[in-house]
Formats: structure tokens, C-alpha cells, sequence
């Protein structure tokens, strides 16, 4: 079959740099469910993109749809035939929706069963004849904004200003917005001019001779090759942000890293200031000398050659400078702000409608902190650190620099707690409140921030779930589902014996205190218990913990994070061993017949068998041995321990006797024992080969 090449290019104003990928690897996912629904083979699809185009280069693209020769099934015969032979109304629809003639039906045997059958032929389409088709695929695409420009209907992310579409050195008609295509592409802005693209393989070079690398990867290449450069020939370390670079190699088609400098007296604000500063304002990246101090130069990405960089380089240099007076100006102003002035603001802040101010928050997470810590019997001096911490963690939030660079807050809060004389650790715990603030963060170093940190965190979903907001599906506007993972990798780190149950219960207190609630507890709780489910689920999945192990603890209880874990691991361990299976079968023969008691009494008067008794006996036993015991695995093989007075029982006793009174005692006893085992775990899901 023969092949072609096939480009598609569309010619965009400058997209914002966050839609650039993500415009191009939706074109190229369209673009490949396009082609399998029209059945048209090609080798390999390549994604190009800059910040004035999206492009997908197909290698060997059949130019023809092979023929297809497909069976189609229709009714059994008994309903496709009369008892005179004749073709029923069912089996003429067939036919017409097969697009052949009756006479062309056959029957063929399927397990047993005659089923008429047809054969459908057709000829493969010429794939150029369907590539006008593209146009809609292209019109198709979602964007996260959209805008119209002149009179046009479309909405899409930019004006379109050009499309190339050669299959081969063939162009293929496409029309959008009145824009038609060809094979005219455009360089650089200011650098290059329209360029002729005769065919799909030269578009990539075609464009680099106009100023624009169209490969993204070879964009990154470039500019972290020339920062690696600059590093080596002036003695220096030159952070780079991923973030940050991805966005750097989205907003500029030809890279040329060129650096600048500003007066070190801005080296006096912290560096969070200057390195955010740069960063969010600017795009750019910091330097640091050997010992990894930050130094008053900085680097840019251009967007074009090394012509003039002096003075590119200058007039960088002067709007930072701008930018760094503001930040010293509000580093300077924030700390005239005494912290119980800042505080008294937070009452005019929203926290949420329905929930009131920051200033209620601030109640409330002093309140459930003070709880915390009084389960965790910390000391009386920690105590009043915690209600320090969580008395003061947001004051930073009214500051000017929180409110330029709101992803300053907490930073800006411990260095301004610093200088107003507080406490290291309440200083400290100010940043630590709002850790870990994404997966893979910092968590809290002192107990104190991790107090107020958990504290925070479940104000916020309990507060949220309350008034009947529970995310769904990918929608979690709030950040819930990280809150909760932080709150998770907290217990995990610090290894408390704080129960779910009991963290809800005391933020739950706060809020009914203030009668904002709109659920009840219960609603609330079991929202709760379904959400912090799946958070564990996520937990224990990232440990390498099997799936039926994973429901087996999560079944059992979500109260004690660190013991679920270890659970988990203990279990993981277990379940290759092929005596371990012998001893869930027990386990799960004793909940089986749990089920049917009524009543969990046993009367040792009512045992008939010695059997019964071994077996209370080594109840009691392994009972008290396991409470409170912390090593989980220690804890599974005490369990294990029960499997021969449990088998011996079974050997030896009809559980379901005559005599009511024994049954009762019998089946009171085996729903005592199912409790204390399945406490541990659901061994039921447990699945072995």
C-alpha cells in the first residue's frame, strides 16, 4: 500500500504559554482517533509546537482506506424464517441495513444456535478525499479559555491567522474562519519571513532557516544548554524551576538566555522575595554562587538572537529593579504592622459565606488544636505554643507581600513572627501549619506545627462538608483531596495514635458550637469515612500493597492511620505463605457461621465439649495479648494462633445443635471471635491462587 506524509499546521496570535502543549497533544489525540475511526493506517504521528502554532507531522499515511470485508450477525433463524422458508420482516431489515439482497443471506452455526449471517464488501475510500474533513476536528478542539475575533462564530483559544495541510506535496483544502488552507507558514515575528513548505519533511528545517524551532524538546535543549554554558563561564549555580522552564520553552520560538544584574542592596529581603519576585513577575531564573547564596544577577530567555542583548539586557534590568523596590517597600511596611493589629483584620475576611471570616476559622482551629494536643498529652509549654501557632498563622494573609504573591503566605508569616519576637517554634509553626502543601512536600518538623497544621486542615473539609460540599469526579475546587493527604501523611510521619474518628470529632464540636452546621454529624461522618477511604487507598497503592489486601484493611477500620499501614505490610508478608491460607479459611469459616448469632453471650456453663472450652480459653488469651499491642505483625501472628483451637472446634462440635441454648452459646462465642479477627482485617477479601 502506498504512503504519504501528511502536516497540518495551524497559525495562531501567541497563546498563552500554559495551552501551548496542551493544544498540541490535543490535536494530536483528535487527529488519531480521527484516522482509526476512517481506518487509515500510518506509521508514527509527531506533535510540534511553539507559541504561534500547533502542527502534527504524520509519517506514512496510507493513501487509500483498505477494502473492508466485514460478517455481520443477524436473528437466529427461527425468527428470520417462517415455517414456509420465507424471509421475515427481521431478517429483510437486516438485509437493507447490510446494504445487500436477501438472496445474499446465509446461515452459519454459533454454539449450537443457526444465525443468518451477511457479508458486507466495500471498496476503501481515497484518504485524500476524507482529509477535508480535518477542518472539523480542528474547529473541534477545547481550550480552558476561548475568545471570537471579527465576525466569527468559532470561539477558540487565538485568532487563527494560517493553516498548512499537505499530504505530500499535495495541499488539502481546509477552510476555518474564513482562513483557507495552504502551504505558506510563517517565521519568526521579527526575525524571519512567510515560508513556502513544499512537503511534510522539510517543515521543521524550513522553520529553523525563519528563526523558529518548532520542537519544543530541542527549545529546552537549547535554553538549559546555554544556562549550563553561562553557569561554567561565570563560576556560578543557576537554579531552574520545571515549572518555570516549561513555561519559559512555551513563550518564546528561538531561545537566546542572556543575564542581568541589580544592586545588592536588594539582597537584604529575603530570598523567597526575590526568587518569587523574578519568577512570577519576570520569568526569571536566580543565580546563586558555589556555596548556593543567592547573588544579584538574574537570567532571561529572549525571544529572538544574540543581537543587542546589552541592551535587552538593560532594560530587564530596569523593570526588575521596579519590581524589587515594590517588594522592599512592602517588606519594609508589612513589619511596622503589629501581628494583633493584622489579627483584628482577619475578621473582615471571607473565609467562606456560609462559614464566616478568617477570624471564625482562627477560632475554631485554636479550639480543635487545643484538643489535639491534649490527646496527644503534649506539655503545658507545648500547649501554649500550639494555641500560639494556630492564634497567629494567618495574620500574614492581610500583609502587602502575601497580597502581591499570595503563594508567599506562611513563608512571609514566620519571617515577620521572627522579627516581632515570637517564639522560634511559634515562628516556625507558622510556615509548618500549611505543609505538606502538595504530594512529596515538607511535612511540619516541630509537633507543634503538625498540631495546628491538622487542626487547619480539617476545619476546612469538615467546614466544607458540612453546608453539603463534597467533591466529585475531578471537581475539587477547594483542595480537599490534598488537605486530606497531608492530613494522612502527618499521622503516617509522626506515627500518632490519633484516631480519624477522634480528629473529626473535635472539629465537628467546634462547628456545632458556632451552629453553621447544615448536615448532620452522621451525613457528615459518612462522607468523611468514604473520602479519607480513598486518600488510604492512594497510600497504601504508592506502598506496593495489593489490592485485595487493601480492601481487607480498609474494610476492617480507617481509625488508626500508622496501624493501617502496618497492617497492610504485615499482611503483604503473610499472604505468600501457603499456611497462611489454611488459617484464613478458618478465619472466614467463623464469620461465616457469626453471621447467623444473635447475641455475642457465652456461658462457659453451657460448653458440652473440652473443644469449647480450648477455645474460649485461647479467646480470652489471644484477646487480652493483642489490645493495645503496636507491632501489627506481632499482632497477625498472635491471631494466627487461634487456627487449631478454631479447627479442633469445628472437628469436634455441631455448632448448629438442637438444644437452642447451646447453639446460642456456640454461635455467641464464634461472634466474639469473628469481632477480635476482624477487627484486624477482612480476611473474606483476601485472594489467594
Amino acid at each position: 500500500m502506498s504512503k504519504r506524509d501528511l502536516l497540518l499546521e495551524v497559525g495562531l496570535e501567541e497563546m498563552p504559554a500554559r495551552f501551548v502543549a496542551l493544544a498540541a497533544a490535543q490535536l494530536k489525540e483528535k487527529v488519531e482517533k480521527w484516522l482509526a475511526a476512517e481506518r487509515i493506517p500510518f506509521d508514527q504521528i509527531i506533535s510540534m509546537e511553539s507559541p504561534r502554532r500547533f502542527a502534527v507531522l504524520i509519517n506514512g499515511l496510507a493513501e487509500k482506506q483498505p477494502d473492508r470485508n466485514d460478517e455481520a450477525k443477524g436473528p437466529a433463524r427461527k425468527i428470520a424464517q417462517d415455517e414456509a422458508g420465507n424471509w421475515s420482516k427481521a431478517a429483510l431489515g437486516f438485509a437493507r441495513s447490510n446494504g445487500v439482497e436477501p438472496d445474499q443471506l446465509y446461515f452459519k452455526d454459533v454454539n449450537g444456535v443457526e444465525y443468518v449471517h451477511a457479508r458486507k464488501s466495500e471498496a476503501g475510500k481515497e484518504t485524500k478525499t476524507l482529509l477535508p474533513q480535518l477542518a472539523d476536528v480542528i474547529a473541534g478542539m477545547n481550550f480552558p479559555k476561548n475568545m471570537r475575533w471579527g465576525a466569527n462564530d468559532l470561539k477558540y483559544v487565538r485568532p487563527i491567522r494560517w493553516m498548512v495541510a499537505l499530504f505530500g506535496e499535495e495541499v488539502i483544502e481546509l477552510e476555518i474562519a474564513g482562513v483557507k488552507s495552504g502551504r505558506i507558514s510563517r517565521g519568526h515575528r521579527f526575525l524571519g519571513k512567510d515560508v513556502e513548505i513544499n512537503s511534510p519533511a522539510e517543515y521543521a528545517s524550513k522553520l529553523a532557516e525563519q528563526h523558529v524551532m518548532v520542537n519544543p524538546e530541542e527549545r529546552r535543549a537549547t535554553i538549559v544548554e546555554q544556562i549550563r554554558r553561562m553557569e561554567q563561564e561565570n563560576g556560578w549555580k543557576i537554579p531552574m524551576d520545571e515549572g518555570l522552564l516549561d513555561e519559559v520553552v512555551h513563550l518564546v520560538e528561538y531561545p537566546t538566555a542572556l543575564y542581568g544584574t541589580f544592586e545588592e542592596e536588594f539582597l537584604t529581603i529575603p530570598r523567597e522575595v526575590l526568587v518569587t519576585s523574578m519568577r512570577e513577575h519576570q520569568r526569571y531564573f536566580p543565580v546563586e554562587n558555589a556555596q548556593g547564596q543567592l547573588l544579584n544577577h538574574f537570567v532571561t530567555v529572549r525571544n529572538g538572537d544574540s543581537r543587542a542583548l546589552e541592551n535587552v539586557a538593560k532594560g530587564n534590568e530596569k523593570v526588575l529593579r521596579a519590581r524589587l523596590s515594590d517588594a522592599r517597600f512592602f517588606y519594609v511596611e508589612d513589619q511596622k504592622l503589629p501581628i494583633e493589629n493584622c489579627l483584628k483584620r482577619l475578621e473582615t475576611i471571607v473565609f467562606h459565606e456560609e462559614l464566616g471570616t478568617i477570624g471564625d476559622k482562627v477560632r475554631r482551629v485554636r479550639k480543635t488544636a487545643a484538643q489535639i494536643a491534649e490527646k496527644l498529652g503534649v506539655s503545658q509549654e507545648e500547649a501554649k505554643q500550639v494555641d500560639r501557632i494556630a492564634e497567629i498563622a494567618k495574620f500574614d494573609l492581610v500583609t502587602n507581600m502575601v497580597g502581591e504573591f499570595p503563594e508567599l503566605q506562611g513563608i512571609m508569616g514566620e519571617d515577620y513572627a521572627r522579627k516581632a519576637g515570637e517564639n522560634e517554634i511559634v515562628a516556625g509553626g507558622v510556615f509548618e501549619h500549611y505543609l505538606p502543601r502538595f504530594a512529596g512536600d515538607l511535612t511540619p518538623k516541630s509537633a507543634q506545627g503538625a498540631i495546628v497544621s491538622l487542626a487547619d486542615k480539617l476545619d476546612t473539609i469538615i467546614g466544607i462538608f458540612s453546608i453539603g460540599i463534597v467533591p466529585t469526579g475531578s471537581q475539587d475546587p477547594y483542595g480537599l483531596r490534598r488537605m486530606a493527604a497531608g492530613i494522612v501523611t502527618i499521622l503516617l510521619e509522626r506515627g500518632w495514635q490519633l484516631s480519624l474518628d477522634q480528629l473529626w470529632d473535635a472539629t465537628l464540636e467546634t462547628y456545632a458550637a458556632q451552629g453553621v452546621n447544615k448536615r448532620t454529624v452522621e451525613e457528615v461522618k459518612k462522607d468523611l469515612v468514604d473520602f479519607f477511604g480513598l486518600r488510604l487507598k492512594n497510600v497504601l497503592q504508592e506502598n506496593g500493597v495489593r489490592y485485595d489486601v487493601v480492601d481487607a484493611v480498609l474494610s476492617a477500620d480507617l481509625s488508626y492511620v500508622p496501624e493501617i499501614l502496618a497492617k497492610a505490610k504485615a499482611l503483604m508478608t503473610a499472604v505468600s505463605d501457603e499456611e497462611f491460607k489454611l488459617i484464613v479459611e478458618q478465619f472466614n469459616r467463623v464469620n461465616n457461621l457469626a453471621q447467623k448469632a444473635e447475641a455475642d453471650q457465652v456461658d462457659e456453663a453451657l460448653f458440652v465439649e473440652d473443644v469449647e472450652r480450648s477455645l474460649y480459653q485461647a479467646y480470652l488469651s489471644v484477646q487480652q495479648e493483642v489490645a493495645g499491642l503496636k507491632d501489627q505483625e506481632k499482632a497477625l501472628a498472635t491471631l494466627a494462633t487461634l487456627r487449631e483451637p478454631i479447627k479442633a472446634f469445628f472437628d469436634k462440635v455441631m455448632v448448629m445443635a438442637e438444644d437452642q441454648a447451646v447453639r446460642a452459646n456456640r454461635l455467641g462465642l464464634l461472634l466474639r471471635l469473628s469481632r477480635l479477627i476482624f477487627a484486624y482485617a477482612d480476611f473474606s477479601k483476601l485472594v489467594f491462587a
